[in-house]
């Protein structure tokens, strides 16, 4: 595929994407319990290595919601990603908001049109996040992305009802 020169702040994102200890930080801020200064747009998921068994972590921006407890994630590395494989091999999941306490889900990744959607519901609700997004999405993952039609894959995460 053919892509366009990237703007120097497009690369510096990528590379900062790919710096394991930054992106692995908003992790303890979730584990303190402080996940609510991401304002609810961020999510702690924890997935089970595909080849290990052990709990594994991520924290992934909301791209779309719908109640009651459906929350929508991006794979901006395309289906390379270790969360995306672990969650195909073992789609039960734990998921923190940032308020309350973790919730079991269910995972599953959507079909392409029903990606399409939440791709551009979530440009809707963040034109400006969008536009800063989209081009790091590409470059990161070499692929084209729209709102309306992209490569990259979107998970479902249906949360389990807390126990009463």
């Amino acid at each position: 595929m053919d892509m366009p020169a990237r703007p120097r702040s497009v690369r510096l994102a990528v590379s900062l994407l790919r710096t394991r200890w930054l992106v692995r930080a908003p992790i303890w801020i979730f584990r303190c319990r402080l996940g609510f200064v991401f304002g609810g747009r961020f999510l702690l998921l924890e997935h089970t290595g595909r080849r290990t068994g052990r709990p594994r972590y991520v924290v992934l921006e909301v791209v779309d919601r719908r109640p009651p407890g459906e929350l929508f994630v991006v794979s901006g590395l395309g289906r390379r990603s270790a969360w995306f494989r672990n969650i195909l091999a073992e789609p039960r999941v734990r998921v923190q908001t940032g308020v309350g306490p973790p919730r079991i889900a269910e995972a599953h990744e959507l079909e392409p049109a029903a990606a399409r959607h939440a791709l551009a519901r979530y440009a809707a609700a963040h034109p400006s996040a969008w536009q800063q997004f989209q081009p790091v999405l590409e470059a990161a993952s070499g692929a084209r992305v729209s709102d309306a039609g992209s490569a990259l894959p979107v998970v479902e995460l249906c949360l389990e009802r807390p126990a009463r």
